[in-house]
């Protein structure tokens, strides 16, 4: 489903927000279950953990070994959201996993776990694993070894970037070892993909995309990824047809000939043929996002939006070759890789991008410009206003963002110093309210019968 279709359109989950992937939203691991698959998931988690049935574990998974959060260090497993509020994030299932607080890369450590998971099950019994790395997110950590072969990148976020990435290049080979020395191979889909662009302030490059990490620019939502299978008809073959991260879930339960039920609606489409065959994608478009609740652009309007939408609103939506931006874009220049030193953003480049007064309008023919150098939108008005009506009648389906204000009971302090499931709901106390408000209502209604 798409991020308005879950009301985690805004921003991400925060360790502080008793927030979570709602609980009515069925996960892939859940309908596998379905179909006699043992699900484990192994890395970093962030889909919210403020009560136990948000847990890995209450959402499909027979095993969980990782971390709760979005980020945190990668040797001590520590994080802290806010001066004063830090704590210990690993976990083994619903238990922090204080034995395995040794001082080992999560990379490595993570890839010992799943070796011991391929080691210890039956290949002949279908399983599904889900690896979610760490890297190469910030903070940029690597073990020293990995250093020696990028002592000529200058940059030095670069330089640590790279190293955490042949590591993780390393952790994908012995992943992809354990699973031709335990026999699941031959009958394995290895589907390896990236959640963002990158993060050009912290070793990362989307050259030559524009824009970063956290905008709706091609260097922040087009991300890289391959499927590896002896299964795969077409071997060795570049898809360049729509793929979006919510045709996963269709097409991996369609693949483990599990049910989808008719009645849930989902935003994503079963895209084996074009991966496996090379056929066109069943998908048209692709809503990037509608977030309401992001800084409003100053100059947006609905004028601007020929009255069919806002366009203080941030949006991005792809409709065959067409690409439609509203509102605040976010960080919108193209960063040159490698070139930068370590002078800082103001130095890496001539091509910062000084807008004209008032645009809260983008239109670029994606294939044909990649890059985002050709606005459109003054040229092909007719293509713009139809893309504001599709952005338009996919609002219309949107639930309420899900954002809450930070709850202080989220402190790791108040949970033994780890982050965990702070939200307990005691029955005892939901009774003895219960009774409270009966005498309450009791007392008023002698109340009104006096007066």
């Amino acid at each position: 489903r798409y991020q308005i279709h879950t009301g985690l359109q805004h921003s991400i989950i925060r360790p502080t927000q008793p927030n979570c992937l709602p609980l009515d939203n069925v996960t892939l691991p859940q309908k596998l279950k379905e179909v006699g698959y043992s699900t484990h998931m192994v890395g970093k988690w962030h889909l919210g953990f403020y009560r136990r049935e948000c847990m890995p574990t209450q959402r499909g998974f027979d095993t969980f070994f990782g971390s709760l959060l979005g980020s945190g260090d990668y040797y001590t497993h520590f994080k802290c959201d806010s001066p004063g509020i830090c704590g210990y994030d690993l976990y083994e299932n619903d238990n922090a996993a204080w034995d395995h607080d040794n001082g080992i890369y999560s990379t490595q450590m993570y890839t010992q776990k799943v070796q011991q998971i391929l080691a210890s099950h039956n290949p002949r019994k279908p399983v599904f694993l889900y690896i979610a790395y760490q890297a190469v997110h910030s903070p940029l950590q690597a073990p020293g070894e990995y250093f020696e072969h990028y002592r000529s990148i200058n940059n030095i976020n670069r330089r640590r970037y790279a190293a955490m990435l042949a590591c993780l290049d390393e952790a994908i080979n012995n992943v992809t070892l354990a699973l031709k020395k335990y026999g699941y191979y031959e009958n394995s889909i290895i589907i390896y993909s990236s959640d963002n662009g990158g993060q050009p302030m912290a070793g990362g490059s989307n050259w030559p995309l524009r824009g970063s990490k956290g905008t709706y620019w091609e260097g922040g939502i087009r991300a890289v990824g391959f499927v590896h299978s002896p299964l795969l008809k077409n071997k060795g073959s570049v898809c360049k047809e729509l793929v979006h991260i919510t045709d996963w879930f269709p097409t991996l339960i369609t693949l483990a000939e599990g049910q989808i039920n008719e009645d849930i609606q989902l935003d994503g489409y079963d895209i084996w043929e074009t991966i496996s065959e090379g056929r066109r994608s069943p998908r048209v478009d692709i809503l990037h996002n509608i977030d309401p609740i992001y800084t409003k652009a100053k100059n947006g309007s609905w004028a601007a939006g020929y009255g069919i939408w806002n366009t203080a609103i941030q949006s991005a939506i792809r409709v065959n070759h067409w690409k439609l931006l509203t509102g605040n874009p976010g960080y919108s220049d193209w960063v040159p890789p490698q070139a930068f030193s370590n002078a800082g953003p103001n130095r890496w480049h001539n091509e910062r991008v000084s807008w004209s007064a008032g645009k809260t309008v983008w239109l670029f023919n994606i294939t044909a410009d990649p890059y985002e150098r050709v606005d459109l939108s003054a040229r092909y008005p007719d293509v713009v206003k139809q893309l504001l009506q599709r952005l338009s009648q996919f609002n219309k389906t949107a639930v309420p963002v899900r954002y809450p204000p930070k709850d202080p009971r989220s402190n790791p302090k108040l949970n033994g110093g780890v982050w965990g499931p702070w939200f307990k709901e005691d029955e005892k106390k939901k009774k003895s309210d219960k009774s409270k408000g009966a005498k309450k209502q009791k007392k008023n209604k002698n109340k009104k019968k006096a007066n």
